[in-house]
């Protein structure tokens, strides 16, 4: 399947789609926190409107995948965040072709380092992470009470 996947930016048809499969693992593994509804409930004003972009694998007209790149103001920082795959997709590589395509395209909008926040009870997104080129940092200040790992890449 993932051959015949691809990737593709923000598109409004594609909203509830970022919404549901997001919905779905955190809901699955954890429950939903306030950043989560705040990211969520609009993520047009959100993200895009924000400097931020939303990426989606996309098979037969429909998203089977998505992430986002968030851009925090305040810390001037962007961060990986939102990464989902349909579980019926998932194990076929389409988590790494959307964070490539989004390390791709924070490199060449000169962004020098992302970061993202996990748990390490999902171990397959951690290795995913490490093959994209993330790497742990011990000192941070989680903004989920569900991470246990930070991570970051200098691009």
């Amino acid at each position: 399947m993932s051959d015949q996947v691809t990737i593709t930016t923000w598109h409004p048809e594609y909203r509830d789609s970022f919404i549901s499969l997001n919905r779905g693992w955190i809901e699955r593994y954890f429950r939903l926190e306030a950043c989560d509804y705040k990211l969520l409930g609009n993520p047009e004003s959100e993200i895009i409107e924000k400097g931020g972009e939303i990426f989606f694998a996309i098979s037969e007209n429909k998203a089977i995948g998505c992430c986002a790149l968030v851009y925090h103001a305040e810390s001037e920082q962007y961060e990986l965040a939102k990464m989902a795959v349909s579980p019926t997709a998932q194990g076929q590589g389409i988590g790494y072709k959307l964070g490539k395509a989004l390390v791709d395209y924070a490199r060449e909008k000169g962004i020098g380092k992302l970061f993202l926040e996990a748990n390490t009870k999902l171990e397959a997104s951690v290795r995913l992470y490490n093959k994209l080129g993330f790497r742990k940092v011990d000192d941070y200040h989680p903004a989920y009470s569900r991470c246990n790992l930070y991570m970051e890449m200098k691009l």
